[in-house]
């Protein structure tokens, strides 16, 4: 089993999660990396995708748009563009996707 670290994630707006976890799947902009405790300090942004993070409870699955990974000793922190967990989305947020998508 993993040994767990400091993971946080954070929106424009809020500190959405702080918790110590064992496992985070992060889609960076050159592919999909899995951290974990002892990762190489690392600093990548994100594409659009779905953050798994891994805790002795279960997997929470978060949709984000953008931002950036920090990997450093003392854990990961994930500043997002947006934050949605998958469970929250609807044909609402899906349709200011393909909007927000289609003018970039």
């Amino acid at each position: 089993m993993a040994e767990p670290f400091q993971f946080e994630l954070v929106s424009p707006e809020k500190l959405l999660m702080s918790d110590v976890v064992d496992q985070v799947v992060v889609p960076g902009s050159e592919g999909y990396f899995t951290v974990l405790k002892g990762h190489a300090p690392t600093m990548s942004t994100m594409r659009p995708g779905v953050l798994e993070v891994n805790q002795s409870g279960g997997t929470l699955r978060i949709f984000v748009r953008g931002g950036f990974a920090d990997v450093t000793p003392a854990g990961l922190t994930v500043l997002a563009e947006q934050a949605v967990p998958v469970e929250d989305i609807d044909d609402q947020l899906l349709a200011g996707e393909v909007k927000n998508a289609e003018e970039d």
